[in-house]
């Protein structure tokens, strides 16, 4: 090769270099620049649950540290179904969100025979935002009238009165439908379940008197526990609560060995949300939950503020999914 072909080929792999940092940056400088405009958070359950009140918990907090706003957008039905998949057929640029829980991304894949998403394979997990017990409650009003005050005092009179009581939840698939479901399965009593699309919509049913008893999440509960219109009976985890110390576990409760029921929130991305974008949510979030002012809110409400890495939300997903397969089954819940 003489001087000039060598010069040549220089100037040549000049310019194919130059010519390729025109493109590059300009996406560089775009991931740089998020967010530049609005983040939604998807909440796949309605207004009112501990879905949603973790979800606006949170975006507040992110909105500051990022001088942007992320919005909550509701969009409820099929257990969660139908929000999880909005955000994983979203665009994976760092602007949709949704705030999963352990029936969209642990327990739905084992309950509905047709999915329309893969739990795993769709998204990018961010971190678990928090993890709550269930509560078995029940409407006040009636449970003052036929003087039920335990779980042994409602298991005696719902198996002397079989097909009297309805049991409520948030969707089908969640972990307020399971827990009850579980609870059936283990005691034999009868109840006809009335899935919401959400536990805010359960709970008007409850305190109205249109429905008996749910297995809701501690944080949306608490409010009408405290306000007296629900009588709270024990919670579904394997500890008792630290924000309602005197409920006993259903375990302690109605002698049902292993009893567990809890459930979990988390942030998740769209698969092949840029790596970069992801960890600066997750770093802001994980600071958030641990701000005195969050986590005292959150731990009073009964929620375990959470915080992990991308990495660790990811194996808990795994391992809440292979959990829950064998729940679903010894269960007998399943959803067409």
């Amino acid at each position: 090769m003489d001087k000039f072909q060598a010069s040549n080929r220089r100037l040549a792999l000049a310019a194919a270099c130059a010519t390729a940092m025109i493109f590059i940056a300009p996406l560089a400088s775009a991931q740089s620049a998020w967010p530049g405009k609005p983040v939604r958070i998807v909440v796949p359950f309605a207004p009112g649950g501990t879905t949603d009140i973790l979800a606006r918990a949170i975006a507040p907090e992110l909105t500051r540290a990022f001088g942007q706003s992320f919005v909550v957008e509701n969009r409820a039905g099929a257990g969660g179904n139908v929000g999880a998949d909005l955000v994983a057929k979203s665009p994976a640029d760092g602007y949709t969100l949704l705030m999963g829980t352990v029936g969209t991304h642990g327990i739905n894949k084992s309950l509905y025979s047709k999915m329309p998403y893969d739990p795993q394979k769709d998204f990018a997990p961010v971190t678990l935002v928090a993890g709550v017990p269930n509560v078995m409650v029940m409407n006040a009003e009636r449970a003052r009238a036929l003087n039920i005050n335990t779980v042994p005092d409602f298991s005696k009179y719902a198996k002397s009165h079989p097909g009297q009581f309805n049991m409520a939840s948030s969707g089908n698939g969640t972990s307020i439908h399971l827990a009850g479901e579980l609870f059936k399965a283990r005691t034999g009593i009868f109840m006809t379940h009335i899935p919401y699309t959400g536990s805010g919509p359960a709970l008007l049913g409850m305190v109205s008197g249109q429905v008996d008893v749910m297995f809701d999440n501690l944080p949306s509960a608490m409010p009408q526990i405290k306000g007296g219109k629900l009588k709270a009976f024990a919670v579904t985890s394997a500890q008792r609560s630290g924000a309602a110390p005197e409920l006993p576990t259903v375990e302690e409760a109605a002698g049902l060995k292993g009893f567990e029921a809890s459930s979990w929130f988390g942030l998740l991305a769209p698969a092949g949300t840029p790596a970069d974008i992801v960890s600066r949510i997750q770093q802001e979030t994980a600071k958030a939950l641990a701000s005195p002012a969050i986590k005292e809110k959150l731990l009073a409400q009964g929620a375990i503020p959470g915080g992990n890495t991308p990495a660790e939300f990811a194996k808990m997903i795994e391992a809440e999914i292979a959990k829950w397969a064998p729940v679903v089954k010894a269960s007998g819940a399943k959803v067409d």
